[in-house]
């Protein structure tokens, strides 16, 4: 015969699938499942360091999960009963993720190193498994440690509460050394939201001699937060000790005998009226879900909805003046930065040109044009090229800055707004090749005739002052001044034909950097003037076809007064036919054991 509770938890789903909630559908089927399968599963929470893993060990009386300062629980560890001792890691590939699915892998480990791997795996691991022969067991009961609440790395904190959604009981563990924490009476109510059996086990009472103040206070906050919840003190490392020297006296002061008895009675040999409370406490939620939305929607089904629909008619207009107004705004916007634009590119680009030709100024007050020109002239197209796309460039990113700006003063601003490309493709024509300046050869002849030239002077000079001394005019004397003054003459020849070619360089540099700025400055000014009028014209027309789609909106919400009263008539009848349901519903779900929460139509 199947139990009472199924009939009600399989309509709460049908009412999910109803209302269109496939994620509340989902969970219910899924503890559905769960609740049909013969294991209960106890879980054990709490924050990290609270003694879990040693109280599961103590309930076992065997080592199953590792403890110790620099070893934590990382996945959830599932105990269950195996004739043989046997450990495994669980991988699943479900998008889900939830660790009940079947696995698609399963890894077997040594016992003694199955939290070490699960560890080192964590990332890939699920769950991991141990199974142990133990007549606590025996019955389908299965222990489950799990990592720390409240742990920094998330993704533990999250299959903690994942495997809650699946516990048939809870004993949620906190250490003597303090009573219940804020923290941990959260954790205590949202434990109880999922899992309403719940069991506060008071661990490490060996360490703290004052643990029964302990233990009063925290029964004291129990009932002042209105939470049903047994509190059980125990000692994990009394009982360890008794069991392995079969003490009875230090087992009793361990208090696991309490704790034992506790699990025995309200969980293993209760097992139809956990469930009945587990579904109870799952379908209220998921019932209360369905009916909240529901009751907002009758409510909001009134006389307010006309209301609402001329306020949308009045917004729609105040939209449209507000458009009206705003469009003179957008326009100056436009104009005014569009005019500061092309004053800074302008500006721009007369100093890039200027820097390249302080560069070419300093590179011919050394240099012979002479030697060197077409590697010059690569240089100097290169960088009036750099300037050129640097500077154009920059008038791009200044005009969609500047459309974006405009598009803002949009009542209603949009990515979509903003427009693409606003320039031509042919609209930027090159310059005019460099002209390489007339350059006079100083060849050999040449060099000749002006060192005769210049020695003709020192020859005569000396000649006539060496006969003074009765020397002839034409001696040694005369002729090594006369080779002198030549070479002097060609030298001199040298550097002023250098200082003319480097002038006439520097000339046609200037005269070429002078038409590339005219012709780009040109360039750059149409640019922005093309992409000012295509601006314009398209929040222009964007302008009309916001103002026409408002319009349209006032004529839409006109109509929409008139269709409004008959659907919403029809659809409070349906709404209160579906809520006088799902009010019978609950209430047979409160009959299972449930909490006690008012739910009325």
């Amino acid at each position: 015969m199947a139990p009472p509770w199924l009939d009600v938890l399989d309509e709460t789903i049908g009412a999910c699938v109803t209302h269109r909630r496939p994620d509340l559908e989902a969970r219910l089927r899924e503890k559905r499942a769960q609740q049909l399968d013969p294991k209960l599963r106890v879980l054990v929470v709490g924050e990290s360091k609270q003694g879990k893993s040693q109280l599961v060990n103590a309930l076992l009386n065997a080592p199953v999960c590792a403890v110790g300062d620099d070893i934590t629980t990382t996945v959830p560890t599932f105990v269950q009963h195996a004739d043989t001792p046997s450990a495994a890691l669980v991988r699943n590939a479900s998008a889900r993720g939830s660790i009940f699915h079947t696995p698609t892998e399963r890894i077997a480990v040594p016992i003694e190193q199955v939290t070490k791997q699960a560890t080192a795996q964590s990332q890939h691991v699920v769950r991991a498994e141990i199974g142990i022969p133990r007549a606590l067991l025996d019955s389908g009961l299965v222990l489950i440690d799990t990592p720390g609440v409240g742990d920094t790395r998330s993704a533990h904190t999250a299959s903690t509460f994942a495997t809650l959604m699946q516990a048939d009981a809870v004993l949620l563990v906190s250490d003597a050394t303090g009573e219940l924490t804020a923290a941990e009476m959260t954790l205590l109510k949202k434990v109880m939201e999922a899992c309403p059996n719940v069991t506060v086990v008071v661990t490490k009472i060996d360490l703290v001699p004052s643990w029964r103040n302990v233990v009063e206070r925290n029964k004291a906050l129990l009932a002042r937060a209105g939470v049903p919840a047994k509190l059980i003190p125990v000692s994990s490392a009394l009982r360890l000790r008794a069991a392995k020297t079969g003490d009875q006296r230090l087992n009793t002061e361990s208090g696991f005998p309490e704790l034992l008895a506790c699990v025995q009675r309200d969980i293993v040999a209760s097992a139809d009226l956990l469930a009945r409370r587990a579904v109870a406490v799952v379908a209220s939620s998921a019932l209360t879900q369905l009916v909240t939305p529901l009751r907002e929607e009758l409510t909001a089904h009134d006389s307010s909805r006309t209301v609402a629909t001329i306020s949308t008619l009045q917004e729609a207009q105040r939209r449209v003046d507000e458009l009206r107004r705003r469009s003179a705004r957008w326009q100056n916007v436009l104009n005014d930065e569009m005019a500061d634009l092309i004053s800074d590119v302008e500006y721009d680009l007369r100093d890039r040109t200027r820097k390249i030709l302080r560069e070419v100024d300093k590179t011919y007050d050394e240099a012979d044009p002479a030697i060197g020109w077409d590697k010059f002239e690569q240089w100097l197209e290169d960088n009036l090229n750099e300037a050129a796309t640097t500077n154009f460039a920059w008038l791009m990113e200044r005009a969609e800055w500047v459309a974006a700006k405009v598009a803002k003063n949009f009542p209603v601003y949009r990515e979509d707004l903003i427009p693409g490309s606003v320039l031509p493709d042919d609209l930027l024509e090159p310059v005019s090749k460099l002209e390489k300046p007339k350059i006079e050869p100083f060849s050999i002849s040449q060099k000749l005739f002006t060192g005769l030239r210049g020695s003709y002077g020192g020859v005569l000079m000396f000649g006539l002052v060496t006969s003074l001394a009765g020397m002839p005019l034409i001696n040694v004397i005369s002729l090594g001044a006369g080779a002198l003054f030549g070479g002097k003459s060609i030298l001199d020849e040298s550097d002023q034909r250098l200082k003319r070619r480097q002038a006439a360089a520097k000339a046609a540099a200037q005269r070429h950097v002078d038409d590339f700025f005219v012709k780009f400055s040109k360039d750059v000014r149409d640019s922005a003037r093309h992409i000012q009028r295509s601006l314009r014209n398209h929040f222009s027309t964007l302008a009309e076809e916001l103002q026409e789609t408002l319009l349209e909106s006032a004529r839409s919400a006109k109509r929409a007064v008139q269709d409004d009263q008959t659907e919403r008539e029809r659809r409070l009848r349906e709404g209160r036919k579906e809520l006088d349901k799902l009010v019978t519903l609950y209430k047979r779900v409160q009959q299972l054991g449930g909490p006690a929460m008012e739910l009325t139509a």
